[in-house]
């Protein structure tokens, strides 16, 4: 459940949308590394509410080094501990619970910044669900070396350079590759540990996959169906809903129906658009059908639904 109640001109106002923007003096366009505390101070002196919800346009990753960070994400509550990992995507609904009570490092990213085989290789392009990790042993210890890599080469070009050193602030463009390389470390890292039963967290997703899930990502809203997006991919439905089966655990079809319905609770919890309105915007006939599609797949009705959030 999400949390709305705790302010009703936030849960009756349209979700703010954040674009990304780099603070004054820094030159690095699409990455930025902060800790929890500067997040905090740059909110407050902003008058921001980070308990209020929000939809950020670009990728989040938490590590906390100390306490607990509690968020929503999507109507999920997220409690991550000390040596987790939290990735939030762009595009997901989230808002904070108790920031005051973890200190940590906040990692920003723009989702063009990674190069594109790193994107493809972590699913960059999934929008349905934050990504929780715990690494331990040496796998803790190689993701904390990748932390620290990032946040050096980052502050590189604030850092002044030592009395009667020859230390350069590196060449801009140079200084941006490295970040991108240091970064894609980091994520591959993160996506390819291993439990402490040795198993992997997650499988690599296969190709037919990943473009399944671009496409649906891109036009859930036009098409629910399966038909078109094999056509519009050169595949047949049935090689889909094996490819999504052996990614997710889910067919086809169930995969585009989650993902209308996930963005049909963001339209429903976080603005005042009516029915109909959100019906067309998801490419529904009608409200009726809308209705009876989000009651099927959600367990309840729509207004039903955005009643319960609201309290």
């Amino acid at each position: 459940m999400v949390r709305t109640g705790h302010s009703t001109a936030s849960a009756s106002a349209a979700v703010p949308e954040l674009p990304y923007a780099p603070p004054p003096g820094v030159a690095t366009t699409g990455l930025e590394v902060m800790t929890l505390s500067e997040l905090r101070d740059r909110a407050a002196r902003a008058g921001q509410r980070l308990a209020d919800p929000q939809r950020p346009g670009f990728h989040q990753l938490f590590a906390v080094e100390s306490g607990r960070l509690r968020q929503f994400v999507d109507f999920t509550e997220h409690t991550t501990p000390a040596g987790g990992w939290l990735w939030v995507r762009p595009g997901q609904v989230q808002q904070y619970d108790d920031l005051d009570d973890a200190e940590g490092t906040l990692i920003l990213f723009q989702p063009t910044f990674p190069d594109p085989t790193t994107a493809a290789f972590v699913g960059l392009d999934e929008a349905s669900g934050a990504v929780a990790r715990h690494p331990y042993d040496e796998y803790a210890r190689a993701v904390r070396i990748a932390l620290d890599h990032l946040r050096f080469e980052f502050a590189a070009e604030r850092r002044p350079a030592a009395q009667g050193a020859h230390t350069e602030v590196p060449a801009q463009g140079a200084h941006t590759e490295v970040l991108r390389h240091l970064l894609a470390v980091l994520l591959l890292r993160l996506v390819r540990l291993v439990e402490p039963d040795g198993r992997a967290a997650d499988a690599v997703p296969s190709e037919t996959f990943r473009r399944f899930r671009a496409a649906v990502e891109q036009d859930f809203a036009r098409t629910r169906r399966v038909a078109d997006y094999a056509h519009a991919l050169g595949y047949s439905p049935r090689t889909l809903s094996r490819a999504t089966r052996a990614a997710v655990g889910l067919g086809a079809k169930e995969f585009v129906d989650r993902r209308v319905v996930l963005e049909a609770k963001r339209l429903l919890a976080h603005t005042d658009r009516s029915a109909a309105r959100i019906a067309a915007a998801l490419g529904f006939a009608d409200a009726t059908n809308f209705a009876k599609f989000f009651h099927q797949r959600a367990g309840t009705a729509p207004g039903a639904f955005r009643a319960s959030v609201r309290r």
